[in-house]
């Protein structure tokens, strides 16, 4: 199934996480954290757990910081009790937005990410008014090259939804979240080495945007990743 290019736009989000590493880790701590305190800190039961563990190590964080994660999330180590909250919203041209927070103080956090969509020229919404643009799976980036035949006969028969080939030459698999880790495991066996492997919200259809709309778009999109309550930002803008 063909579908829109994905490769230069996860090669330059990836990039942009890079140049916030010390960011990026204060997230992914927050994760493991509650990961470990609502799913215990066995990885092979506990699949959230172990995804953010995999993010960890992708981003070059200490094991150390690590096992200490998991330690405040299980009870061992004192930590903070965290929520999670998700909010929605507009972004430029009508682009949807939905931001996952990790937070000690609500009150904080809606004030810091209605300013955010404010003053980059969105607006937020109300509870559900995004969502359904959204599908909630597993999802796998493979570099353009990649065997397609392949990665589509061993995802497919370890349960994945879909293959899609795009544009660019990369191919993404598509999978329930519940089977995220067996299918991911299955293609590691066979050899193959995805870019990218995350459960996340993914757009069923996207806006595209262009000339300035693209920066002012990014613009919005930054200063919501850049609050240190925010987790993961999502949106159907291809940028």
């Amino acid at each position: 199934m063909a579908g829109h290019s994905k490769w230069a736009n996860i090669q330059h989000r990836k990039g942009r996480q890079d140049e916030r590493r010390g960011k990026i880790w204060t997230k992914l701590i927050k994760e493991i954290t509650v990961a470990a305190k609502m799913g215990g800190g066995d990885l092979s039961a506990n699949p959230r757990l172990r995804l953010a563990i995999d993010k960890a190590k992708d981003a070059n964080m200490p094991n150390d910081n690590v096992q200490r994660a998991i330690q405040r999330g299980t009870g061992s180590l004192e930590g903070v009790n965290y929520e999670e909250i998700r909010y929605e919203g507009y972004g430029i041209n009508g682009a949807a937005i939905i931001v996952d927070c990790l937070t000690d103080n609500r009150t904080r956090t809606v004030a810091e990410v209605r300013h955010a969509f404010n003053k980059n020229g969105g607006n937020m919404g109300t509870e559900g008014s995004v969502a359904f643009l959204f599908k909630h799976c597993g999802h796998m980036l493979f570099a353009p090259g990649t065997n397609e035949d392949q990665l589509m006969e061993v995802a497919l028969d370890a349960g994945a939804e879909d293959v899609i080939t795009h544009e660019d030459g990369s191919l993404e698999v598509l999978t329930p979240v519940s089977d995220f880790p067996k299918v991911q495991d299955a293609i590691a066996k066979a050899g193959l080495k995805a870019e990218l492997a995350t459960v996340a919200m993914r757009p069923e259809t996207e806006i595209a945007l262009e000339g300035d709309q693209v920066e002012s778009m990014q613009k919005l999109l930054d200063a919501l990743e850049n609050l240190d309550d925010v987790q993961e930002v999502f949106t159907n803008a291809a940028l």
